[in-house]
């Protein structure tokens, strides 16, 4: 995938990190536009357009998770993939960041190498979405549109997904009925291997859940089939 013309927004107030990051980013071909603050985040999020986000979650006037919510409200640019920055090892930082729309995250001190590589992975999701021939999916209550990426239900309401909701959720309909295993909605959602114990996909899982309001118990939609994965207990039809 090329990168020429992508635009990176960073918003870290580490002036080191900005700087090392934009001279690595660069010479890989991308655009970064580096910020220090919340502040800085909203200016530069509404006045351009860009194709992914880099957020710190620690910063000195708004914290990141505060942003990324705001970012997945945004008129514009809702859709635009997340990666949440954290120097925290405590699990609930990325639980809480995931569920509120970030596509990953990646703990500090991180490899630039890394950070690049999952960067790629997410714009190439992104950009195979948006190359899709326009297509409704028509799944028990709901409606996605696989090029827009809205997400609609019989009574009228719109869903907003992030890039990580819709990844998953496009899984789910491109094998209704059948059991997925964890390795492989990490592979297709996140484009890299699960570590052991790692709860990224139990959460992915979750978040999606309160999208679809599947919050029975047990759930009623998404399923989880025990020692094995989930499954979605739906037909789905070309609409």
């Amino acid at each position: 995938m090329t990168t020429a013309g992508k635009t990176i927004l960073l918003v870290d107030d580490d002036q080191e990190i900005r700087e090392l990051l934009t001279a690595y980013l660069g010479r890989a071909g991308f655009q970064v536009q580096a910020v220090g603050d919340g502040r800085g985040f909203r200016e530069a999020f509404n006045a351009s357009s860009v194709d992914l986000v880099i957020l710190d979650i620690m910063l000195p006037d708004e914290d990141g998770f505060s942003l990324c919510r705001w970012a997945r409200q945004h008129p514009r640019q809702a859709q635009v993939p997340i990666i949440m920055l954290t120097a925290s090892s405590d699990e609930a930082d990325r639980i809480v960041g995931l569920e509120l729309g970030a596509d990953d995250y990646l703990g500090k001190p991180f490899s630039p190498r890394e950070l690049q590589a999952r960067i790629k992975a997410l714009l190439r999701r992104a950009q195979f979405g948006s190359e899709r021939a326009s297509e409704l999916l028509a799944f028990d209550d709901w409606r996605l549109d696989v090029v827009s990426h809205r997400l609609f239900h019989v009574d009228g309401e719109e869903v907003i997904l992030s890039g990580a909701d819709f990844a998953l959720l496009k899984l789910f309909l491109d094998h209704p009925q059948q059991i997925l295993d964890r390795d492989t909605i990490g592979n297709a959602t996140r484009g890299r291997e699960l570590m052991p114990l790692d709860r990224i996909v139990d959460m992915a899982v979750s978040r999606l859940r309160q999208r679809l309001r599947d919050t029975e118990k047990p759930p009623r939609l998404i399923r989880t089939v025990r020692g094995s994965g989930y499954l979605l207990a739906a037909n789905v039809v070309t609409a």
